[in-house]
């Protein structure tokens, strides 16, 4: 078996190389090494049985080249962080959207020859989650919060009927994508790309939304990376993490290990064709709580996160994984503990590279205006 995967010098790429080698796989990975994710071009970490194409998703040429011979492709290749897409919006429709265009073009000339394309998504698109209203426990979405709101009523969501302050639930696949950011906007256009050439040729699609992937490679000194190595980042260099909002809001972590058994789970399962599968644990965690936990498993807890009550334009509050699909269609089940998982992040970032980039990309955020002052309630 001859596996594509596209972006597979990157941090989640890089593992399922690993994993798709270990089974004997024939692994071809289309790269362009993107300076702002790999400063020192390709990485040590990349398996050396990798035959590897330094090349552009948006190259047709080199993409059906690529395409050459393979009966699976793992679609992770993208322009990645919601608040840097903001104002990099041609460079994250280009490389997401026609992309993906490219990609799903050069495949529909060898669809017959294709066992499963698996594109790695974004739970970014789904906005806020479910939310429940305590008094009679319906279940009903929110907008994404205004500065105006959090100054009236505080940094959680309120229903707008009877202003009490909402509960997250988890947030299941059929939920409405309410997301507007650019980032987000992409990460559901090659959904909808790929889903329909799977209704409309009979490709075998499965579209996998990922929540909040950690672990060991994730690109320290590159501060549009997830949040959890942005934080390291900071303690690594002897800085406090910086904190947006109160530090209450909640994301969903998942290991990077738990991830790379999704996808071979979703490559090998005929009942995953032509669906989104959320991938998460369905576990909230406060981004507060997280930046403490790092700082003690690091070894320093007495650098405690600074908790800005900043707002950042466009974050959510709360979304968590509704996973009851992952585990009915692909028998899926996180593995990796929270604490296994730090645990592992932090003794890999010791020998790291890392620069703590963070106060230029926080800086570059206030001047488009895409961060306020400090928000206190009532003012």
């Amino acid at each position: 078996m001859r596996v594509l995967i596209t972006g597979g010098a990157g941090f989640i790429g890089s593992y399922l190389v690993d994993r798709f080698l270990s089974e004997a796989w024939n692994v071809r990975v289309l790269d362009v090494l993107d300076p702002q994710v790999h400063p020192n071009g390709c990485p040590k970490y990349l398996a050396s049985g990798t035959e590897l194409m330094i090349a552009d998703i948006r190259d047709r040429q080199r993409v059906a080249e690529a395409l050459e011979g393979v009966d699976a492709v793992v679609h992770a290749a993208a322009a990645v962080g919601v608040a840097q897409s903001l104002y990099r919006i041609e460079h994250y429709v280009d490389v997401n959207v026609r992309g993906t265009a490219t990609l799903l073009e050069c495949l529909e000339a060898r669809r017959r020859q294709l066992r499963k394309l698996v594109i790695l998504t974004s739970n970014t698109g789904y906005g806020e989650g479910v939310y429940r209203r305590p008094s009679d426990g319906l279940r009903l979405r929110v907008a994404i919060r205004r500065e105006a709101h959090i100054r009236q009523s505080g940094w959680e969501p309120c229903c707008s009927e009877t202003g009490e302050v909402l509960e997250s639930v988890p947030t299941p696949e059929d939920a409405a994508l309410m997301a507007r950011n650019i980032y987000a906007l992409t990460k559901r256009s090659q959904e909808d790309l790929g889903l329909s050439l799977a209704e409309i040729y009979g490709l075998p699609v499965v579209c996998l939304r990922m929540f909040n992937v950690y672990g060991p490679r994730q690109a320290l000194g590159n501060p549009y990376t997830g949040v959890l190595a942005i934080f390291l980042s900071r303690l690594i260099a002897g800085e406090s993490p910086v904190v947006y909002e109160d530090g209450a809001q909640t994301r969903d972590f998942i290991s990077v290990h738990d991830v790379v058994d999704a996808v071979i789970a979703a490559i090998e399962s005929p009942a995953a064709n032509d669906t989104v599968i959320n991938i998460g644990t369905g576990v909230p965690r406060r981004i507060g709580d997280v930046a403490r936990a790092l700082a003690h498993a690091a070894g320093v807890p007495h650098i405690t996160p600074v908790i800005t009550g900043r707002f950042r334009r466009g974050d959510i509050r709360h979304c968590t994984a509704d996973v009851s699909r992952a585990r009915r269609l692909l028998g899926f089940e996180p593995k990796v503990t929270w604490e296994q998982g730090l645990e592992e992040l932090v003794r890999w970032c010791r020998g790291a590279p890392s620069a703590d980039r963070f106060a230029l990309a926080d800086e570059e955020l206030r001047v488009r205006g895409l961060t306020t002052e400090r928000i206190e309630r009532g003012t």
